[in-house]
């Protein structure tokens, strides 16, 4: 329990109404009594709520006093400060808890007449730690018109075997089963929740990604007895983006009332397979992104994702079926009752909250394989860059390049011939002095009738002229 005043977490002191009944049942038996005396014989008086004293004579604090003609509910419920039993039951929550509470803070109908109420059943993650830190968070929050009112958290199992995974809670074969123990939950939480002084139920999935902050009080205005906005999800690109969410509302058909009639007792349709054909008009599918938002649509049929009612709807006996009822259970079948029981019972087509994306077992499988193909494509990318560049080398123009580089080549080569030039000019000098040393430095040679300065080369020249 959660004192709005205070903030945060509080003891669990909220005492029970019951007192009323145990105090009329002593009322009732001393005036029987009473009359017993006075007549000499056992009589038993009729006992009514006007049989009791006024309020004022009673002078008991623990006994309340409701006039259940003032909790009907009405189109303009904040204005009348009628108060709204805001109901969520919680299974393997934990991932969707903090955008729930975002949704919720940002609500624009009076947080203090909203009572809040959670049903945490057979879940294996930490939703109930993290239901407790955001529950904490939120009642401590500074500003205190963003307290609720009243907060309550259950916890009961109700041996849920189906899993959580997008395909395992829309496979065909778990429907009925599903569908028959969500409905014992919401009984279940619905019965321990709800007090005299509710106007409204408020029913709401922990899993919806976008909802209008004015939802309580759009869907209140249209003032009927059950109403269901139409839900959709969002969709990767590859698979087109968006798609209807809830099949679950729906105007019976001709069709589906003659399959029902082919179907054992225990049967429960659910719509969305082709092994129930009921071509039943889906509140999804009349959606138009650009219509009138207040257009109603009557339903037989509602989903559970977002329902808001009277709480007199309940009061009067309508329930969600833990059975087959007309051949449906839960939420369709609480649609099928309330119709039965001369409620209204309809739903905005054009009025459109959104469900998260959750990938089924084939998407997941689409989604692997489209990222290998991924990795081929990128693999093929690198390749092809390789071989075109390589490709495109063959036809490049490099006639520039190699006139350079040839230079470069024969200055290299003109280097290495000069190099190579004086060190061996520098070895045969070398070697001559060496042989000099040896054999002494070489005779003259005198030729007969020649001196020696005719030896020398313009002698010889004139010696061979002459």
């Amino acid at each position: 329990m959660f004192d709005r005043n205070q903030g945060g977490l509080a003891p669990s002191t909220r005492k029970t109404l019951g007192l009323v009944s145990v105090f009329g049942t002593a009322l009732y038996l001393c005036l029987s009594i009473l009359s017993w005396v006075f007549s000499g014989e056992l009589a038993l008086v009729p006992f009514t709520s006007s049989s009791l004293p006024p309020m004022a004579d009673l002078g008991i604090d623990s006994v309340h006093h409701y006039d259940l003609a003032d909790y009907t509910g009405s189109a303009r419920g904040q204005d009348r400060n009628e108060r709204v039993l805001f109901l969520v039951p919680l299974r393997d929550a934990a991932a969707h808890l903090p955008m729930l509470f975002a949704h919720m803070d940002k609500m624009t109908y009076p947080h203090v007449l909203i009572d809040l109420a959670f049903l945490v059943s057979d879940s294996k993650d930490d939703t109930m730690g993290v239901l407790l830190k955001e529950l904490n968070t939120l009642q401590s929050n500074r500003d205190v018109s963003k307290r609720f009112g009243s907060i309550e958290i259950f916890e009961k199992d109700f041996g849920q075997a189906v899993g959580q995974g997008f395909s395992d809670r829309h496979g065909f074969e778990a429907q009925g089963p599903r569908r028959k123990l969500m409905a014992r939950a919401r009984n279940w939480l619905l019965s321990v929740a709800l007090r005299p002084d509710h106007s409204w139920v408020y029913w709401r999935d922990a899993d919806v990604e976008k909802v209008p902050t004015t939802i309580m009080e759009d869907l209140m205005s249209h003032d009927k007895d059950v109403i269901v906005p139409n839900v959709w999800r969002p969709l990767p690109d590859w698979l087109g983006n968006e798609q209807p969410y809830d099949l679950n509302s729906w105007k019976e058909s001709d069709a589906g009332l003659r399959l029902a009639d082919t179907l054992d007792e225990d049967a429960v349709i659910v719509e969305g397979y082709a092994e129930y054909a009921t071509w039943r008009p889906h509140l999804a599918y009349l959606r138009d992104p650009f219509g009138d938002i207040h257009v109603e649509m009557e339903l037989d049929g509602i989903g559970g994702v977002s329902i808001l009612a009277k709480a007199a709807v309940f009061r009067h006996g309508a329930h969600f079926p833990a059975f087959s009822f007309q051949k449906h259970a839960e939420t369709e079948g609480f649609g099928k009752m309330c119709k039965r029981m001369g409620m209204s019972v309809v739903g905005l087509p054009h009025y459109t909250i959104w469900h998260i994306y959750e990938p089924s077992d084939d998407d997941l499988r689409h989604m692997e394989w489209m990222a290998q193909q991924d990795e081929l494509r990128e693999k093929e990318r690198v390749l092809k860059e390789a071989h075109d560049k390589v490709w495109q080398s063959g036809f490049d123009n490099v006639k520039q390049e190699w006139e350079r580089e040839r230079e470069l080549i024969l200055k290299n080569v003109e280097l290495d011939f000069d190099v190579h030039q004086k060190v061996r000019a520098k070895k045969a000098e070398e070697q001559s002095k060496a042989e000099a040393k040896v054999h002494g430095p070489e005779e003259e040679k005198v030729v007969p009738g020649v001196g020696k300065a005719a030896l020398q080369p313009d002698a010889v020249k004139k010696v061979v002229q002459g």
